[in-house]
């Protein structure tokens, strides 16, 4: 071998570990250079510290939901540096883990910050250089705030995670589901929460029934959500308040401002330029289907190139990139019927087509079934919140073509419907399928009449 390594690795996230130890069960010497903490940001600032807080978040509901049901209880306090410093924990233990998992291998650690010298050689820390067959760049995304003044004062999702103090009243900006997400968490454990958005309506992209539809029950869970607003400067006042002034003309005071306006490629010091790796004007690399880059040698995946930002798919790619390089895998990713959730109250899943994007490919002929429903729990809860189920069916072939939830557990229960859709379940099959009863799920095999 006339190289250091056969591949070398730049990112210890989801996709850069997955593809690391993969080749390295194959026998090919491979090194990962990591900068910051192993796992990336699903482990660090992503997927799982969030879902822990979601988790928090939910008590103060079931709280409320209890007296229904004769069980007097109440809320007496919330302390924020236990949830805060328990997950920093947790996130210790998975840190050790993925080092465990990387040392047991037999892949080598290199710590520090990569940068690209030609198609086979980095150098970390502008002092050692290391030359491979193949180098990867796996270093994922990173939230960025907009050019406004003032923006200096405000958090990201990275931040939001390791808060000294909790806020009373917070405003979060953007309508992704990273925004969505993160006003459910501060408004569950007792934040004043306002969404603000700049658009007509949050979570661009999804169906557009599901999205009304949640925004209703989320803002019914006292979210104050703001669309079509912006900020024009935020200001911090001698008090420590934060003083955001609305391009719309007004402002509010508000003790944190947290933005979740998108992500950008991490590729800051890589060189990519200079090496030639070709990348899009958002700055994201561009790949062919088997994550090639336009210098032969050099590979990219996971959200550094763009496509769907979900740990599942980084990890998905990484083992499809091992099983193209050494075991002869030539079919490409299929990123269809990719399922996702959005971890908001209530929470949101879906697979497969929008009404829109069936509308788009398929026109008339489409079926389209659809139940709205106070589920049973909330009956005699005293809660208002109500689920909402969605089926797409292609017509003429009888396919479900799509599969949206809002409602409790909707991740969980969708997950199952994604493998059923994937695998090329028809309606039919659906109303033939006997359901569990009394659950929400069974809804999916109970409806029977195509919406007007």
């Amino acid at each position: 071998m006339s190289h250091d390594f056969e591949l070398l690795v730049i990112g210890a996230g989801s996709g850069g570990v997955r593809a690391s130890r993969m080749a390295a069960a194959k026998g090919v010497k491979v090194a990962v250079v990591e900068n910051r903490y192993l796992g990336g940001t699903c482990v660090n600032v992503g997927c799982v510290p969030k879902k822990l807080f979601v988790y928090a978040s939910e008590y103060s509901e079931k709280f409320r939901e209890a007296k229904g049901f004769g069980v007097d209880g109440e809320l007496k306090s919330f302390d924020w540096p236990t949830l805060r410093d328990n997950k920093s924990n947790e996130i210790s233990r998975l840190n050790g883990i993925y080092n465990n998992l990387l040392d047991n291998s037999g892949v080598t650690l290199i710590h520090g910050t990569a940068s690209l010298k030609d198609g086979h050689t980095v150098e970390v820390d502008g002092k050692e250089e290391y030359t491979a067959d193949k180098i990867l760049i796996a270093t994922g995304g990173w939230p960025f705030k907009p050019d406004v003044p003032g923006a200096e004062h405000a958090i990201t999702s990275n931040e939001a995670f390791y808060l000294e103090e909790f806020p009373q009243r917070v405003v979060v900006v953007g309508g992704g589901y990273i925004a969505v997400e993160f006003a459910g968490i501060f408004n569950g454990l007792g934040s004043e929460t306002t969404l603000m958005y700049r658009g007509d309506q949050v979570l661009r992209g999804f169906d557009e029934g599901i999205r009304n539809f949640a925004a209703e029950q989320i803002a019914a869970k006292d979210i104050n959500i703001l669309t079509n607003t912006d900020i024009e400067r935020i200001e911090k006042l001698d008090s420590g308040e934060l003083q955001v002034d609305l391009k719309s003309g007004g402002s509010m005071l508000t003790d944190a401002v947290m933005y979740a306006t998108g992500r950008r490629p991490m590729t800051d010091g890589l060189n990519l330029e200079q090496v030639g790796v070709n990348t899009r004007k958002n700055g994201t690399i561009i790949t062919d289907d088997f994550f090639q880059t336009s210098v032969p040698s050099i590979y990219a995946l996971g959200d550094v190139i763009g496509t769907p930002a979900l740990t599942p798919v980084a990890l998905a790619q990484g083992m499809k990139l091992v099983a193209n390089f050494y075991s002869g895998d030539n079919t490409p990713m299929d990123y269809s019927n990719i399922p996702t959730a959005v971890f908001c109250q209530p929470n949101i899943a879906t697979v497969g087509l929008t009404e829109e994007e069936a509308v788009a490919e398929y026109g008339d002929d489409l079926t389209v079934f659809e139940s709205s429903f106070k589920p049973m729990k909330h009956t005699i809860s005293g809660l208002a919140e109500r689920s909402m189920m969605k089926l797409l069916v292609h017509t003429s072939t009888d396919k479900i073509i799509g599969a949206h939830m809002v409602g409790p557990d909707a991740g969980e229960i969708v997950q199952g419907l994604a493998v059923a859709i994937k695998a090329g379940a028809t309606k039919a099959i659906f109303d033939s399928t006997i359901g569990i009863h009394p659950t929400a799920a069974e809804e999916f095999v109970t409806m029977r009449s195509p919406r007007n």
